[in-house]
């Protein structure tokens, strides 16, 4: 675990918030007037679950609680790491210049797929061309609540569109094409957006953070019908399990996890109550998912599709955690 890792873990982003900004709860997250611009109608939310939080306003920014502290005390990131170590007793230890660019090019990879993933989620309340994705939210049973929680969101249909957000957000088309969101052309020296005319679905870490996105075609002809970023520094799908961010507290407290196959089924069961309930990532289960899951609980259920593919990937999920 990093030391940013480490100060985050002992850290609540709205703990921290509530000292500059008075907050009030909206369902599982919080609401305030945003403190970086002017405005009547709340629109700055922070997001416990995930300890992030998004201005949906006119300033249209985000991040973790380092970028809050940066924003607001208008510190260097270098001041901040400082400072919240400080705060959480945790000891910084020396980096050497190499670690120190390592760290800060992986924590810009952090911030730009949590942008795009707010940008999505904007684009599918609001944009008139998401509506056939939302008409598709609605057929799977999936109510606001659900939506917001998991971050759901909409790709536009163009070839470059994302792209120029997130240059107008201040990232590089490198960055993007490291995150995963861009696609290089091989024949020429230009990219394209890797998720079009799809519904996106953020997958998360752990502890939170956007990784990577899987992308549900929106067309009844449309192949792949689900479209997963590639493996990147910060995605590695042997590694993921979706749900388990969202998971965590309920795994410990029911001490059993269900282990099912699909998004939609993690989405459905959390809404429904099961909120113990993660699923694999389009694989085998892997020894690093099972070890995920055993730091929580011993008790793991497979609940996989009952067809010859389902009982084969359980047999082998047994085998696995065995």
């Amino acid at each position: 675990m990093s030391v940013i890792d480490e100060i985050k873990g002992r850290l609540d982003i709205v703990e921290v918030i509530s000292a500059y900004v008075p907050l009030q709860k909206a369902g599982r997250n919080y609401k305030a007037l945003c403190p970086f611009h002017a405005e009547k109608t709340p629109s700055f939310v922070v997001f416990p679950e995930t300890q992030h939080w998004h201005c949906f306003g006119a300033c249209s920014e985000g991040g973790d609680v380092f970028s809050f502290l940066m924003k607001q005390e208008g510190w260097d990131f270098k001041t901040t790491l400082e400072e919240l170590a400080r705060r959480t007793g945790v000891e910084l230890k020396p980096r050497s210049s190499v670690q120190a660019q390592r760290d800060e090019e992986t924590s810009r990879l952090y911030q730009l797929l949590d942008a795009a993933a707010q940008y999505f989620h904007h684009l599918l309340q609001q944009a008139p061309e998401a509506e056939a994705a939302r008409h598709y939210m609605e057929s799977r049973g999936l109510n606001a609540d659900t939506v917001d929680r998991f971050t759901l969101g909409y790709s536009p249909a163009t070839w470059d569109r994302t792209r120029t957000y997130l240059l107008q957000q201040g990232y590089s088309v490198e960055e993007m094409i490291h995150a995963g969101m861009l696609v290089e052309k091989e024949e020429r020296a230009s990219t394209y957006d890797r998720f079009r005319d799809r519904l996106m679905i953020p997958i998360r870490d752990a502890r939170g953070r956007v990784t990577g996105f899987g992308a549900r075609t929106l067309d009844p002809h449309g192949i792949p019908k689900y479209l997963n970023s590639p493996q990147t520094k910060v995605f590695d799908k042997s590694r993921t399990l979706f749900g388990l961010d969202a998971a965590r507290k309920a795994i410990r407290r029911q001490d059993q996890a269900v282990i099912v196959e699909g998004y939609m089924d993690v989405m459905q069961a959390h809404q429904a109550g099961f909120e113990n309930v993660v699923a694999e990532m389009g694989t085998a289960l892997t020894e690093h998912q099972i070890r995920a899951i055993q730091h929580l609980t011993k008790r793991i259920v497979l609940a996989l599709d009952p067809d010859t593919a389902g009982i084969q990937a359980t047999l082998r999920g047994v085998q696995v955690a065995s």
